[in-house]
């Protein structure tokens, strides 16, 4: 590697700094980045990863639980199928739980050593340890026996991530009581879960155990589930959760969580018990900013300790740039990732498009999946004007019903006159996947007219979304 080139620290191998490592190395830079728990961190090891990787376990149960009207039978050999007996009726599909854990912390070791093959291809020199910074261009790396070395270089990128906030009434032991980061270690199908809030991460959780085989109690403290999303989507997944089962607790505030041997109790502000016997607290989570060194070299923050970014992630401090969680921004991965790229291009002088959220795409993932991506029925309330909306529900679709889809719909969003398409949501299996069309819409301004002229398979999911273009062209102001 050419001496004079530039140099570049990173603190944080997640999404935003193992692709910032990416972008500076493809650009001559020299790179360092320093990573304390393993690359991909957080978001690889203990929490996006595996927790969708869990989510497509349940899912994969739960096709056995529809198979039947589906026009499968289960039998007990391989042989000539004119002489198959049925499996005795009631078989059920289970689940072991210490395998479906073992695969997913295998999938997320894998996906890691994978992030540092490609780091070490590019040329990228990883330190296994603790960023700290000593000085604007200078970083102490404690490696886990304790010693120290000190790395200079001419732009430091801080991307540590978050983790799961803690409550002082409710501290997790990482066997009873969990956050979603100690949720791994377990080896037997929980009787009975709670999940303490019912935002995304909580949401997420209470779906994946539902589907698992638990009984699942989810106690929120807003009105609905999911209270910063779309309300129609919102209301339609809770419908989900009450038919299959689930205990949803609106309004529900919990004050405190105990162990009790074998149990937990979640008690709520007015007084009310739950008891199960395991608990995963889902309330939040907390920059990992502490003792970071930020206040010592002038890094400002938050009151809630996060870095302040701007839209090309320069902090307050020249040649700091900051990305992913640990920022006031979006806590998507993949909104850390283009953070990640544009502080690089920045820095080295590359040519550069801020950061421009209203086209930020994100999904939930739970059955049916929730994605979004623009402007939604957020941004209405709050008063925005000249947006005409259009909802198009999926059951009558003729793909949904060969996949016995019966809850979910497509939402378009456009402005009034030129019909320009500015924000959808979708509610649908593999929404995740569908929301993509809708987001190419929005980046590129196109109108409901082109989105609906463009050929979509029949059939398919997305016809829908064409559909609901149509629908949105000849719907009166």
């Amino acid at each position: 590697m050419d001496s004079s080139a530039p140099s570049v620290i990173i603190i944080g191998g997640g999404p935003g700094g193992y692709e910032a490592a990416l972008t500076a190395a493809a650009a001559g830079a020299r790179v360092t980045l320093v990573e304390e728990i393993g690359l991909g961190g957080a978001s690889v090891l203990t929490d996006c990863v595996p927790s969708k990787a869990l989510i497509t376990t349940a899912e994969f149960k739960a096709r056995f639980e529809f198979a039947e009207k589906m026009g499968v039978e289960f039998s007990e050999d391989d042989g000539d199928p004119a002489t198959h007996e049925p499996l005795l009726e009631g078989v059920e599909a289970h689940i072991d739980l210490a395998g479906a854990n073992r695969r997913v912390m295998d999938l997320a070791a894998a996906q890691s050593r994978d992030i540092r093959a490609a780091l070490e291809e590019e040329g990228v020199r990883v330190l296994d340890g603790r960023g700290r910074l000593l000085a604007k261009d200078t970083v102490e790396v404690t490696a886990a026996d304790g010693s120290t070395q000190t790395v200079q270089a001419q732009t430091v990128l801080l991307s540590t991530g978050a983790s799961p906030r803690v409550l002082p009434s409710a501290q997790p032991d990482g066997e009873r009581i969990l956050t979603w980061q100690q949720i791994w270690g377990l080896t037997e199908l929980p009787e009975k879960m709670i999940v303490v809030g019912s935002g995304v991460t909580g949401t997420e959780f209470a779906h994946a155990y539902l589907g698992l085989g638990c009984e699942v109690v989810l106690v929120s403290s807003r009105d609905r589930v999911l209270p910063g999303e779309d309300a129609d989507a919102a209301e339609c997944l809770e419908e989900v959760f009450r038919d299959r089962g689930m205990q949803v607790m609106n309004g529900s505030r919990a004050e405190s969580v105990e162990r009790r041997g074998d149990e937990v109790v979640v008690t709520l502000t007015d007084g009310r018990t739950v008891t199960g016997s395991h608990c995963i607290m889902a309330v939040g989570s907390v920059p990992n900013t502490d003792d970071l060194g930020l206040e010592e070299v002038g890094v400002a923050t938050s009151d809630s300790g996060h870095i302040l970014a701007d839209k090309v992630s320069r902090t307050s401090v020249r040649g700091i740039y900051a990305a992913g969680d640990c920022t006031a921004v979006m806590p998507l991965a993949s909104v850390a990732a283009m953070q990640g790229r544009i502080a690089m291009s920045h820095a080295l002088g590359e040519a550069v498009q801020p950061l421009r959220l209203g086209a930020v795409s994100s999904n939930i993932f739970t059955d049916p999946e929730v994605a979004t991506v623009g402007v939604g029925q957020k941004e209405l309330r709050e008063g925005a004007q000249g947006i005409n909306e259009i909802m198009l529900p999926l059951a009558p679709n003729p793909r949904a019903k060969m996949r016995n889809v019966h809850h979910g719909f497509v939402k378009l969003f456009a402005t009034q006159g030129a019909d320009v398409v500015v924000g959808g949501v979708v509610v649908a299996p593999s929404a995740s996947e569908l929301i993509y069309s809708i987001a190419l819409a929005v980046q590129h301004r196109l109108t409901v007219d082109q989105v609906a002229q463009t050929f979509t398979v029949y059939p398919s999911m997305s016809g829908s979304i064409a559909e609901a273009a149509r629908r949105l062209h000849t719907r009166e102001d």
